[in-house]
């Protein structure tokens, strides 16, 4: 069975790119945006100049700032930021019925509590079936309609099913998979790395010293995850592997960008202040790390950028530190 009516709660980059990919899927589509004027804009319009300039929506995508007109669907896309997602999860739980499937969209750990997005909406939408929607995704080239492979991952293999048959098209091509914990831990540590590989790049520091983040990078991302439940071969997949490999070598990344602005040696409350979408990593690098330590994992990488963007370390110091860690062996990641 496919789902015809989908709403997508959240009309930044990501929200509005889904929305063209299931309106391309033929599917009834409304966007919820939490500004009035956004919503007015992309219906009067058909764009969403604010978060994803240039490209033209369909003018079947209808918009609305009212969460009770967007609950009313088959199935809901959470798109909102990560850190606002309990905010806006709990203003629609009153409004979404209890059969209706949940896709959580955002990648992240809750910075107030440490909770993963699927825990968070487990304590605000109660009952919902739910999966998660990750991997190597740029909003813009997904909303220009160029191929792109995700993971989708539901416990529920029908559920799952039902909503990969609704939400894929011949360039948007989502792999069924039954890890949910595995695709958010990818999903939200590659953030951090991004900026460490960002870092990188702007303190110039070559490609060989990129590569090796990176790798090494990957290995935290697979011990954070087996500690915490993951599958390996989720990691090695395109929520893990394929998603860092894509943050870590383009400039559209937010949190790629924001690393080469304080490798360039720029405050990070300047570049904060001049971008309207959300770097992730920012948020997510404290959280990694409180998981992290409370699970005992070993994150060099990623403690590294939590100083940095956290505690004003600096950075060429923590550079330092790590290139001063003792050697060891390579597989130190799988078990």
């Amino acid at each position: 069975m496919t789902l015809q009516r989908l709403s997508i709660i959240g009309a930044g980059a990501w929200g509005t790119a889904l929305a063209i990919v299931l309106r391309r899927a033929k599917r009834d589509v409304l966007i919820w945006a939490r500004t009035p004027d956004v919503a007015k804009t992309i219906r009067s319009r058909h764009e969403n100049p604010l978060y994803l300039p240039g490209q033209r929506l369909d003018r079947a995508i209808r918009a609305t700032a009212d969460l009770y007109e967007a609950a009313q669907c088959e199935a809901a896309l959470l798109a909102t930021p990560a850190q606002h997602l309990r905010a806006v999860a709990t203003e629609l739980a009153p409004h979404l019925p209890k059969s209706t499937p949940v896709v959580i969209c955002a990648k992240g750990i809750e910075q107030s509590t440490g909770l993963l997005m699927t825990e968070v909406v487990a304590a605000t939408l109660p009952g919902r079936p739910m999966a998660v929607l990750s991997g190597p995704t740029f909003a813009g080239e997904v909303a220009r309609g160029l191929p792109t492979a995700v993971t989708l991952a539901c416990a529920d293999a029908r559920v799952g099913g039902e909503l990969v048959q609704s939400i894929g098209t011949a360039t948007f091509r989502p792999y069924l998979s039954d890890d949910p914990i595995g695709a958010e831990i990818g999903g939200a540590v590659k953030n951090v790395l991004a900026i460490a590989c960002g870092i990188c790049m702007g303190r110039r520091l070559g490609e060989n010293a990129r590569a090796a983040l990176m790798t090494r990078g990957l290995a935290e991302m697979i011990r954070l995850g087996l500690a915490r439940g993951a599958k390996p071969a989720t990691l090695m997949g395109l929520s893990g592997l394929g998603d860092l490999s894509l943050t870590c070598n383009g400039l559209q990344s937010r949190n790629m960008s924001l690393g080469v602005a304080l490798g360039e040696q720029r405050r990070l409350a300047d570049i904060l202040g001049e971008r309207r979408s959300v770097a992730e990593g920012v948020h997510s690098a404290g959280a990694v790390m409180a998981l992290a330590r409370r699970l005992g994992v070993e994150m060099p990488i990623s403690a590294a950028v939590d100083a940095i963007v956290n505690g004003a370390a600096d950075i060429d110091t923590t550079i330092a530190t790590l290139l001063e860690r003792p050697f060891t062996v390579e597989l130190t990641a799988l078990p």
